[in-house]
């Protein structure tokens, strides 16, 4: 089993920045992919960012240059850095764990951007 509590949501102004922090119960370091996703109002939940094991990451087109996932094994955390934050990145954030091939999900932080 593997609990996840996000944090670091909140509301910016379009070109602002926030810091999201997903917190694992036990060692990332055991844990294959730790992912991000989000969720807008109305639509389906959607992967913006991956993190393996080993350090190798991947983006969805929309947040290319402006995201940046991170993980900090000491700390069982993962972080996604969020800058140039536009009104279409409101949405629900959410971080899941994959180990073992099971998935283990948060219970989600809000991310709102006003124009």
């Amino acid at each position: 089993q593997v609990q996840l509590v996000e944090s670091g949501g909140g509301s910016v102004q379009a070109g602002g920045s926030l810091r999201l922090s997903c917190t694992a119960s036990r060692s990332i370091s055991s844990i294959d992919l730790m992912e991000w996703y989000r969720q807008a109002p109305g639509n389906q939940r959607e992967l913006v960012a991956d993190v393996t094991k080993d350090g190798m990451t991947s983006y969805a087109d929309s947040v290319k240059g402006r995201f940046t996932i991170s993980r900090d094994n000491a700390k069982n955390t993962v972080y996604l850095q969020m800058n140039g934050l536009k009104p279409e990145d409101t949405a629900v954030y959410y971080c899941r764990a994959i180990r073992y091939a099971t998935g283990y999900w948060g219970q989600g932080t809000q991310v709102t951007v006003s124009s």
